[in-house]
């Protein structure tokens, strides 16, 4: 019985061991009370969890019963729902790189029919801005979705209705225009969404994700529904093709977390893309949607973060990236009913991320990038520095930063090293900056209050 599950939850988790090595004791107990405490207050039968911080992985688990019979497993692929919608837009961002598309296209100039297609953008598709009737707003299942459908079906049946409003004056969430944004992406392409996405960024980043049609019985996780308050009961998953590509994937948390970890170091996509893709969209009005393409946007403490939710039938997930903090919390369930997703999420993020010292340490860290950057380019600002850090940084040594530093063009990370501490007076930070095939230490002194001017920042070679 699932409510015998949830009693002993204790008892049935799985974990990697690199969750030992790299949270406390008492983080990691915080963090077992948070899920379990989430889980039970809700009747949630499973979750999974992974923890990025630092811009690693250091935690990956699984926790409750995937299936009336079965533990959760960390390597199994939950439903990740609208949290694909992402992956769709790199998918677009790619094949713009590649000169295939831009993302001013308008859709009629890929597919005809569609209800405003001649003033519909890629991007307002992307966004949620284009106008289109939302082909799934239920929090359920309905009748039709016990028959297999298609994406062309469903573009004929809802993407042909009068637009809910002009294209780019409101914002709407709407499933209908993912679903012709995988239909372009796969014309410009000439290959499947999912052949696209495999090769283009699944494989090269180790991440093993399936068609969420296909996540069904055998070892997958079940997922589950409740009506109202009564019993957890199996729920029947909708027929084949109705999510195609705006939730289509399943996969493992610790799989979406090197996705996650991918944003926070800017690689595998060009920097612009990744930009691109959280820049938030603005109305004809010139007022803000708060969403970028496929990313929600918004602050925690002061501090941003890039998010996004998915449901599907039986499952609801979160995963909310914090950039200038290098962490992420990924959070699956195999449940539809209650909030258990998002208390686990926000729970977590009390425990590893303390709001006050790590927003400080990410203004620092951001400071650190910004003076790095500009010897890179071979200014400075003298008013961020000592005397003493002002005498140091001669003609010569600034020439010399200059063209040593930008023949190595954009770094992949710049990250934080070790503690802070003090000596002589001054507040001690060291940071590593990562490019493909080398790293470089920075060790910087600053003043410990006030203008907070650099002492010292010495740039050298790292292994």
């Amino acid at each position: 019985m699932l409510s015998k599950t949830l009693a002993t939850l204790a008892l049935l988790v799985t974990a990697t061991p690199l969750a030992a090595q790299t949270l406390t004791p008492a983080e990691q107990g915080a963090i077992d009370k948070v899920v379990a405490d989430g889980l039970a207050a809700t009747g949630t039968p499973s979750a999974q969890v992974a923890i990025v911080r630092g811009g690693r992985i250091v935690l990956t688990k699984a926790y409750g019963k995937q299936s009336d019979t079965a533990a959760a497993r960390t390597d199994a692929p939950y439903q990740i729902a609208s949290i694909s919608k992402q992956f769709t837009a790199a998918a677009l961002l790619l094949l713009e790189d590649d000169g295939k598309l831009s993302m001013d296209d308008t859709v009629a100039k890929w597919l005809p029919g569609i209800s405003g297609g001649d003033r519909i953008t890629i991007r307002q598709l992307l966004s949620h801005t284009a106008g289109l009737q939302d082909y799934w707003p239920q929090d359920y299942s309905f009748q039709a979705m016990e028959t297999p459908t298609t994406p062309q079906a469903i573009v004929d049946r809802w993407a042909k209705k009068p637009l809910d409003f002009a294209p780019g004056t409101q914002w709407q969430y709407s499933n209908t225009g993912y679903v012709v944004a995988g239909l372009i992406a796969e014309k410009a392409a000439g290959e499947p969404l999912m052949t696209l996405l495999e090769r283009r960024i699944f494989k090269p980043l180790g991440i093993t994700a399936i068609d969420q049609d296909k996540a069904i019985g055998g070892r997958f996780p079940t997922g589950y529904h409740r009506n109202a308050l009564g019993p957890v009961r199996a729920a029947p998953p909708p027929a084949d093709g109705w999510l195609f590509a705006a939730g289509e994937l399943s996969m493992s948390a610790g799989d979406l977390a090197k996705w996650d970890v991918a944003r926070l170091n800017r690689s595998l996509l060009p920097a612009d893309d990744w930009a691109a893709q959280e820049k938030a969209v603005l109305l004809t009005d010139g007022s803000t949607t708060n969403y970028g393409l496929g990313v929600s946007l918004g602050k925690r403490a002061g501090q941003p973060f890039v998010e996004h939710s998915g449901e599907a039938v039986g499952f609801l997930s979160e995963n909310i990236v914090y950039p200038e903090q290098k962490a992420a919390i990924v959070v699956l369930t195999n449940a539809d009913f209650g909030n258990a997703f998002v208390s686990i999420a926000q729970g977590i993020a009390k425990v590893v991320l303390p709001a006050d010292a790590d927003a400080t340490e990410a203004a620092k860290t951001k400071a650190a990038r910004a003076m790095f950057d500009a010897l890179r380019g071979g200014t400075l600002d003298r008013t961020l520095l000592t005397a003493d850090a002002s005498y140091y940084f001669t003609p010569q040594v600034i020439a010399d930063y200059r063209t040593s530093l930008s023949a190595l063009g954009e770094p992949t990370s710049f990250e934080k090293a070790g503690q802070t501490q003090l000596r002589g007076g001054f507040v001690q930070r060291r940071y590593t900056v990562t490019y493909p095939g080398r790293k470089l230490s920075i060790g910087t002194f600053a003043e410990p209050d006030g203008a907070e001017r650099y002492e010292q920042f010495l740039v050298s070679p790292a292994n």
